[in-house]
């Protein structure tokens, strides 16, 4: 039989537990994973109890709560707490989803908050996104022309061309759909994964983008595009509401009708 063992300071342990105020009357239980490279020490889960009469309903004020008045070496990231910088991402109750837009009353008992999966953490409750970006920069987000730009006026779109765009641009690059897909857990190195490909197909829907054939070339590789197998995930997880699944399917349909 097979012996697997758990990389060192990789398992997670009990941690500390931070009881409500005397006096609380609706307290609710946040569980929260907790971990600094720099101790040298496990990662663990520490257990807060929050007063919910004195804190707002989202779940990032929970967090907000607990860094300002019970543990301030919390870490999180967090910015606008409008669903649109898309810095708050991280896994709760097993989900993948923005803290910001996610109220308290919408989770379980025992809310469980958890960095998102399957990246190297930096402290705490704060994903490194190196790679990620690194691979968002790689199919060139930004309009790349051949012919020269007019000379009184922008590059004009009819409203048909620009509703091509729309459940592409809303992406606000919080990785909460990549970071729930299987395929990207396994090939993260080379598979682009739901986000980022979301992102090259707004480009390549762009009417102003004059590179399409360029931009597919690049994407036509086995591992870039092809290991996705349709699981959904991204899709069902993405906080905005937004299709990832489909923009690929789009990428593959046009490498196929190209070739006809």
């Amino acid at each position: 039989m097979a012996t697997f063992t758990l990389p060192k300071n990789s398992k997670i342990q009990p941690g500390k537990t931070w009881p409500a105020q005397q006096g609380a009357k609706r307290i609710k239980r946040v569980e929260v994973y907790r971990y600094d490279p720099e101790s040298g020490e496990n990662p663990r889960v520490d257990v807060f109890e929050i007063d919910l009469d004195r804190c707002a309903p989202m779940v990032l004020d929970a967090l907000l709560l607990i860094k300002n008045e019970i543990d301030p070496t919390l870490a999180f990231r967090r910015s606008c707490r409008e669903g649109v910088c898309g810095s708050c991402s991280m896994n709760i109750d097993g989900h993948n989803t923005l803290a910001c837009t996610k109220p308290m009353e919408d989770c379980s008992d025992v809310i469980r908050i958890y960095p998102l999966p399957h990246l190297q953490v930096v402290k705490d409750l704060v994903p490194d996104m190196t790679h990620f970006y690194a691979q968002y920069a790689s199919i060139k987000p930004w309009i790349v022309t051949q012919t020269p730009a007019p000379a009184d006026r922008e590059r004009l779109q009819s409203k048909e061309e620009r509703s091509k765009l729309d459940g592409l641009v809303e992406c606000i690059l919080c990785a909460s759909c990549s970071t729930s897909c299987p395929s990207y857990w396994w090939n993260g190195d080379r598979y682009l994964g739901p986000a980022v490909l979301l992102q090259a197909y707004r480009w390549i829907a762009d009417s102003r983008d004059e590179t399409t054939g360029e931009r597919l070339d690049e994407l036509e590789d086995p591992f870039k595009l092809y290991r996705c197998h349709t699981i959904m995930n991204c899709t069902d997880t993405c906080p905005k509401g937004l299709n990832p699944a489909k923009a690929i399917a789009e990428i593959k349909k046009l490498l196929i009708e190209r070739q006809k």
